[in-house]
């Protein structure tokens, strides 16, 4: 594996994760520091580091010119890295908060949907669906997979439109 690739994604990790830390203790998962917009903004801004990445890669490492597909699986690379890096303190996070964030997470959702006014068999559905959401998420195998999902489709696509862009050498060239 690429030296490059390893130091930016452990960097596109490092800031989501200081991100998530950051929105968690001063948000207390309430308002725009504990909101999925803030969240998924923090992935979007760290997994810029593909892009700079990738750059420099072209640059240093290719002479500048770069195909698509190398560029592309440089970057899922990145991606990938920063995705483990997620779900590993994610998994601290839940260790150390004795897993209760399925719990309020549940919570959450059926204290919502009696907000709503929803009543009945309609609200026996939600709760039935987040008592089987909490017995899903209690599994490892089915919660690590969940965890890098929240991630990695953003460096998925970053990684994409970063290919499409640095495969043309005239875009930001080398500085000689």
């Amino acid at each position: 594996m690429n030296k490059i690739a390893i130091v930016y994604g452990m960097l596109s990790g490092l800031i989501v994760i200081i991100s998530m830390i950051t929105g968690i203790v001063t948000s207390g998962g309430q308002g725009f520091f504990g909101s999925e917009l803030f969240g998924y903004l923090m992935m979007l801004i760290a997994l810029s580091m593909i892009f700079i990445g990738l750059k420099k890669y072209r640059d240093q490492e290719k002479g500048g010119v770069i195909k698509f597909m190398p560029a592309f699986g440089f970057g899922l690379t990145i991606a990938v890295i920063a995705a483990v890096m997620y779900v590993v303190v994610w998994e601290a996070y839940l260790y150390s908060t004795d897993y209760v964030f399925i719990e309020e997470y549940t919570a959450g959702l059926i204290e919502a949907a009696k907000t709503q006014g929803t009543e009945g068999p309609a609200l026996e559905k939600i709760i039935a669906d987040a008592n089987a959401m909490k017995t899903s998420y209690a599994k490892p195998y089915i919660r690590w997979p969940m965890t890098f999902l929240e991630i990695f489709p953003v460096g998925l696509i970053i990684s994409l439109l970063s290919a499409l862009l640095l495969r043309n050498p005239k875009l930001l060239p080398a500085k000689a």
